[in-house]
């Protein structure tokens, strides 16, 4: 099996003794460096008091008004970075080694994403809850998450790519969900934005004290199950031959890990990466401390890990930012960051040593020219029969006539009003839908990996970061300003997916993993930017990260036309170049095709097409997903077909989107990338279903 090593194999790692001076002082050195941190973390803040005035407190005396700061804000804080740090480290140590993959944390299988929907949704319908039953919502939402996922990934052992698009897919349209019932209830979800990227403030120590029982019954029944999972990780077979009940023990490591993590983002939101990064630090160690593998070592060690991460991103935005920013931007900013790091590191030292894959569709078979045509016709109708229903939908419906009155300028005010609102917003929704089809096909085609899109390959957080970084510091730049920002954003980013990619060669499945990672930062860096600059303007980070086609005009959607008419001919000149390139790399280098050259300008095209689509309308997934593949379970898999086929599905797609968005709670709208989310996120997770192949342990 192909895997990420970045410590002794299981076989190996459950016969070392353990060295009891090494760990002793493992954990002295990692319990100073809480305690150090916990001091720096104290003295941090939006009031005066400073170390002084807390060292004074200690010997008793400290003033009242240092006392109290103490009690209301920084000791609550530092607690719930402590327990929050504990119970994620422990649990990313048990989903990984539950998974055997170095990947699994309660972000990539999609737990946190499960338990934060469950929270928002108690909170929109108003429902007020006490902390413990609050708790026990996330549970349930983490749990069903996590199941789902792990029976996409085939329980994880079909390789880190697997898992992590799983996990991706599953947290996206979770994260879809929730962002539509932060539009829809406003007012009863306000706070949660902020509070969904993983923050540590708190008003008492309520919620500390009442999950810090949950938080120890969890790590209690994780160390109880220890020697359990030094066994299991020999593999399935070997664990029961040995006397242990392998799906017990899977169940019960699920419940454990799902239960500690629920806590967490019921604490504080969904921390990110910490469950991943924590362990994968103490696996860094692992060969110079024999026997740190051992479960009962390893699970503890990572909690401790798990604190060092969480405060030590906390002292850092504190000390950078300053005081105030450590109430309005959230820590899991800070820890996401430093998770996408790990996740880009972990995913070069990825050996790909299994063959090529070719995208979903091409083994469909050979479709005849007169069914392309067919396919090809009656997709056109559709479009036009979408871009008409744009037209007359919304929260005024009109009839056929008034858009022909409209053409002809015989129109009423108020119907050309409406009309000259609508038509741009249908003109983008159908060039941008097209161009992310196209550019989705591409990438599909250069990774030879059906579940490849421009935004999992960080092209669509990318030109995302350079669109929020212009309206920010320009809030009247010209949408040419704007796209030409965003296009050298997406240009950036894919440089970087490229170049950290390489090594030796260009592995498409090391290729997604990193464009995940990079794809993580992008989201956390906008979201920073968003909060840093105006946290109040909530309004523009939904819109822009939901993707949504309102106010636009004619002049914003030029560009995505001019990239169409430029960037289109240049990918369809190279569609016997894609057919090659989807198949392996030695037949197009047998067949003398300059693989590397093709591959880099393919991927660029398809980096500039997403540009120009993210600088009009937002980020809109899956569109590059969906739209690709249902085009090659319909005309087979030359490129040749797939291109104009992919483009048309794509633009009835997000104009279908739109005008649903726009339909259906009017006057309120809904994004249409959220509604591309929800549709493109189940075909999503039934492709991984349907291609899941369980491997032997």
């Amino acid at each position: 099996m192909t895997q990420v090593t970045t410590a002794p194999s299981p076989a190996v790692a459950i016969q070392q003794p353990v060295r009891r001076i090494r760990v002793a002082g493992v954990f002295t050195v990692a319990v100073i460096g809480i305690v150090v941190l916990a001091g720096v973390h104290l003295t941090q803040g939006t009031s005066s008091v400073n170390a002084g005035d807390l060292l004074r407190l200690l010997v008793g005396h400290g003033s009242d008004d240092a006392a109290n700061v103490l009690v209301a804000s920084r000791l609550p804080r530092l607690l719930a970075g402590v327990l929050v740090g504990v119970a994620l480290g422990v649990a990313g140590a048990g989903l990984q080694s539950l998974a055997r993959n170095p990947l699994a944390s309660p972000d990539t299988l999609g737990v946190n994403a499960g338990a934060y929907l469950a929270v928002v949704v108690v909170a929109a319908f108003g429902i007020p809850l006490p902390v413990l039953p609050a708790g026990g919502i996330a549970f349930l939402g983490g749990l069903a998450a996590a199941v789902l996922v792990l029976a996409l990934s085939a329980g994880g052992s079909s390789g880190p790519t697997r898992l992590i698009l799983a996990g991706s897919a599953v947290a996206m349209a979770l994260a879809g969900v929730t962002t539509l019932l932060l539009l829809l209830y406003r007012e009863e979800t306000i706070g949660t934005f902020a509070w969904g990227a993983g923050t540590l403030v708190q008003t008492d120590l309520n919620a500390v004290t009442q999950m810090a029982p949950v938080v120890a019954v969890g790590i209690i029944a994780a160390l109880l199950l220890a020697s359990k999972l030094d066994i299991l990780a020999l593999g399935d077979d070997t664990a029961s031959v040995l006397g242990v009940n392998v799906r017990r023990v899977r169940i019960l490591i699920t419940l454990t890990t799902v239960l500690l993590s629920a806590a967490a983002v019921t604490v504080a939101g969904p921390v990110g990466f910490v469950g991943l990064v924590a362990p994968v630090l103490v696996r860094l160690i692992a060969p110079l401390v024999p026997g740190l593998m051992r479960h009962r070592v390893l699970l503890p060690l990572s909690g401790l890990s798990g604190v060092l991460i969480v405060l030590a991103s906390d002292v850092v935005l504190r000390a950078v930012f300053g005081g105030q920013a450590g109430v309005e931007i959230p820590t899991g900013i800070m820890t996401m960051m430093v998770g996408a790091i790990v996740l880009i590191w972990l995913a070069r030292r990825y050996r790909d040593s299994g063959p090529s894959r070719s995208p979903g569709g091409s083994g469909s078979g050979l479709r005849s020219r007169r069914t392309f045509w067919i396919v090809a016709v009656a997709l056109v109708f559709l479009l036009v029969v979408a871009s008409v229903a744009a037209m007359l939908a919304g929260d005024a419906f009109l009839r056929t006539g008034d858009v022909v009155n409209w053409i002809n300028g015989r129109s009423g005010r108020a119907i050309t009003y409406v009309l000259d609102q609508r038509f741009p917003r249908v003109v983008s929704a159908v060039l941008c839908g097209a161009a992310l089809a196209i550019a989705g096909t591409t990438v599909q085609a250069v990774c030879r990996n059906p579940l490849a899109e421009p935004g999992i390959l960080g092209i669509t957080g990318g030109a995302g970061v350079g669109a929020i970084a212009t309206l920010i510091l320009l809030p009247s730049a010209s949408i040419w300003l704007l796209s030409g920002m965003a296009a050298i954003a997406a240009l950036v980013t894919f440089a970087i997916v490229y170049l950290v990619s390489w090594r030796g060669g260009l592995s498409s499945d090391r290729l997604v993993l990193i464009g995940v990672g990079v794809s993580s930062a992008a989201s956390a860096i906008i979201t920073l930017l968003i909060v840093a600059t105006d946290p109040w303007n909530l309004s523009l980070a939904m819109t822009w990260l939901s993707g949504s086609t309102y106010g636009r005009t004619l002049p914003q959607v030029l560009p995505v036309a001019i990239a169409l008419v430029v960037f289109t001919p240049m990918i369809v000149h190279a569609r016997r170049e894609l057919d090659l390139l989807a198949l392996d790399d030695d037949v197009p280098r047998i067949l003398g095709v300059r693989l590397e050259r093709t591959r880099l300008a393919a991927l660029v095209c398809s980096a500039l097409l997403t540009a120009a689509a993210v600088s009009a309308i937002g980020v809109v997934g899956f569109v590059g997903l969906v739209a690709p593949h249902a085009a090659r379970a319909l005309v087979g898999g030359r490129h040749t077909r797939i291109l104009p086929v992919a483009a048309l599905l794509g633009a009835i797609l997000v104009s279908a989107a739109d005008s649903l968005g726009r339909t259906l709670l009017a006057p309120a709208q809904i994004p249409a990338g959220l509604l591309t989310a929800l549709i493109g996120a189940p075909y999503f997770v039934y492709l991984l279903w349907r291609t899941r192949t369980p491997q032997p342990s």
